[in-house]
């Protein structure tokens, strides 16, 4: 079942079971999937979705940051709550060990020493790890690391 299909049909179930919170995230995903697709003209594939998706769950860990700061529990509460349902739908993420061995034989495989190869390194870091969902930030962060 491909994740479009898996979002339609788990969105019957919340409205089924009258499950607000989760009507109202899947609703948000689904408008966010169809908004990138009508920037790309096409449909997007499962790969795409998780990208999307990853994207809203770091927009809500911001958010949380932002809410904790304010002293405002209930809403970083709420924004958690919402990151739980994404990532429900996320493939399962790798371990930093897993990460770490990608970057190193990446850095291997190119022959990069330098903090000047942290471009060539990140674009074929980024392209073995396209299926999963990672924080392009940790990445960056090992990726330097390891160069320098």
């Amino acid at each position: 079942m491909s994740l479009s299909d898996r979002l339609t049909e788990d969105l019957k179930q919340a409205m089924k079971s009258r499950d607000q919170l989760r009507m109202d995230v899947i609703r948000m995903v689904k408008a966010a999937v169809l908004n990138k697709e009508f920037e790309l003209k096409r449909d997007l594939d499962d790969a795409e979705m998780s990208r999307v998706m990853t994207t809203l769950v770091k927009q809500r860990r911001e958010s949380v940051e932002q809410f904790e700061k304010a002293q405002r529990t209930e809403l970083a509460a709420k924004e958690r709550k919402e990151i739980e349902i994404i990532e429900s739908y996320l493939p399962k993420p790798l371990c930093p060990q897993e990460i770490e061995a990608i970057v190193v034989a990446v850095i291997a495989e190119t022959g990069s020493r330098t903090q000047k190869d942290i471009g060539v390194v990140m674009k074929a870091v980024m392209a073995r790890l396209a299926e999963q969902s990672v924080d392009g930030k940790q990445i960056s962060d090992l990726v330097k690391s390891k160069l320098s």
